[in-house]
């Protein structure tokens, strides 16, 4: 048996060689998911002027990819439990990948929506397994680091896909081949190998890793057990998965997921297409330009994770987060160009800091047995946002000509997602439970909740 001060020892240098390894490893693979999710934003204008591909269609076959998404995440995410996260993250990878590449033959209308249906479909299950492998290694009190840091690597994929699509898109003709083919060809074939890579450095469980000791592995397995049975012990042990599926919070939870990604991907597929209004612009300065709001929300995302491992309540972070996002947003649409993309970086390092703070609450709230499928549920339904938000503004650029109304629609969506924030409920720390836990024999406590 390993003393209390050797198994704290051993769970803290665990911790740290995770950090080392594992998470490095998730965030290239993030990374390169990141390029291959925004890398039609750069491609619009030469989609339309190759491939005859309009404004509401780009925005329809931008969504199309998260229909998809939607209905295969949950079957992806129970065949993730079935063959380990090392088999099916790389899986993951190696298909959306090839998926990816081919997009640099599209040729009509119908194959563009096709190949990203099918690109959602390859991608499906990717974040939950991700989020799911956090908690299966991760001690609660640190999980929260983890998210914020894995998730400010998407923001970091997004400063650097900018610049990334600008000098791809440059190569017109090289060797007989378009800008936008070098951009789809590159970025797929990367994702090809480094999912092959992954699959020999990446563990499906704790006891697979040679990079811990037998004390590490036995302290770190403990901890984790340790959480769960306190979770457990505070249900009372009865649950059932599908009712808790079914839950209203469940589903408030995916409302307000809905509302941050619906910014962050009306971000991602039309950005460019603001930042082209500022005049003088070129292919490669509007790749530069539009990396600057993400970079902000790196930033601004690295001071929200050191917040939220301090506060006992996350709820008012990603209150004060979705508000700043609304806030930008709004400024944005009356503003000039210019300012616009002030604003813009503003809203962005609001809905960005959004998304690990939120990602906490289901982590820390849910039970050990619906955690899985429970963030399926939550990300697939919260990731429609992600149809909504390039069809509709698709659709009212077309109408319109002007992605104007669509910012004003983005930042009502964040105000009421804060509203929304209000009626979420958190789980105490396991510890508190367990420190208020009635002695043997004592009448049963109900375990209390945050309002």
């Amino acid at each position: 048996m390993q003393s209390v001060d050797t198994a704290v020892t051993d769970v803290a240098t665990a911790m740290k060689k995770f950090f080392r390894r594992v998470l490095p490893i998730m965030l290239v693979m993030l990374v390169c998911n990141q390029l291959n999710r925004s890398n039609i934003g750069y491609a619009q204008d030469h989609l339309q002027a190759d491939v005859g591909i309009g404004a509401a269609a780009y925005g329809f076959g931008a969504g199309l990819f998260f229909i998809a998404y939607a209905i295969f995440e949950l079957p992806s995410n129970v065949m993730m439990e079935k063959y380990g996260a090392k088999v099916w993250l790389t899986r993951i990878m190696i298909s959306w990948g090839i998926v990816s590449f081919l997009m640099a033959f599209v040729q009509n209308e119908m194959m563009f929506y096709v190949l990203r249906f099918l690109l959602g479909a390859a991608e499906a299950g990717f974040f939950p397994a991700v989020i799911f492998y956090f908690a299966r290694w991760v001690p609660a009190g640190q999980r929260g680091k983890a998210t914020a840091i894995f998730i400010a690597g998407s923001s970091v994929a997004a400063a650097l896909s900018g610049p990334i699509a600008g000098l791809l898109l440059s190569l017109h003709d090289v060797l007989g081949l378009r800008g936008w083919q070098w951009l789809f060809g590159f970025e797929g074939a990367l994702s090809v190998a480094v999912g092959i890579t992954v699959f020999f450095f990446l563990e499906a469980r704790i006891q697979d890793a040679k990079w811990l000791t037998a004390g590490e592995k036995s302290a770190l397995t403990a901890t984790i057990d340790e959480e769960d049975a306190q979770h457990t012990k505070a249900d009372g042990g009865k649950v059932n998965r599908w009712k808790m599926l079914l839950n209203p919070q469940i589903l408030l939870l995916c409302g307000i997921y809905f509302s941050v990604q619906l910014s962050i991907y009306a971000n991602t597929f039309w950005l460019p297409t603001i930042v082209k209004q500022i005049p003088g612009t070129t292919d490669l300065s509007v790749g530069f330009l539009s990396s600057i709001p993400w970079v902000c929300a790196v930033f601004a995302m690295y001071f929200a994770a050191k917040w939220q491992d301090r506060a006992k309540s996350k709820r008012p972070l990603l209150v004060a987060a979705l508000l700043v996002a609304a806030v930008g947003t709004l400024a944005a649409a009356v503003a000039t160009p210019v300012l616009a993309l002030v604003f813009l970086a503003v809203a962005a390092m609001g809905f960005k800091s959004a998304s690990p703070l939120f990602w906490t609450i289901p982590q820390s709230a849910l039970h050990p047995l619906v955690l899985a499928p429970a963030i399926a549920i939550i990300n697939s339904l919260g990731n429609l946002g992600g149809f909504v938000a390039p069809f509709g503004f698709g659709i009212i650029k077309e109408q319109t000509g002007s992605v104007v109304p669509g910012l004003f629609a983005l930042a009502a969506a964040s105000t009421v997602a804060a509203i929304l924030v209000y009626f979420l409920k958190e789980r105490k720390p396991a510890s508190d439970i367990a420190e208020k836990a009635p002695a043997p024999g004592a009448a049963r406590m109900e375990p209390s909740t945050a309002k």
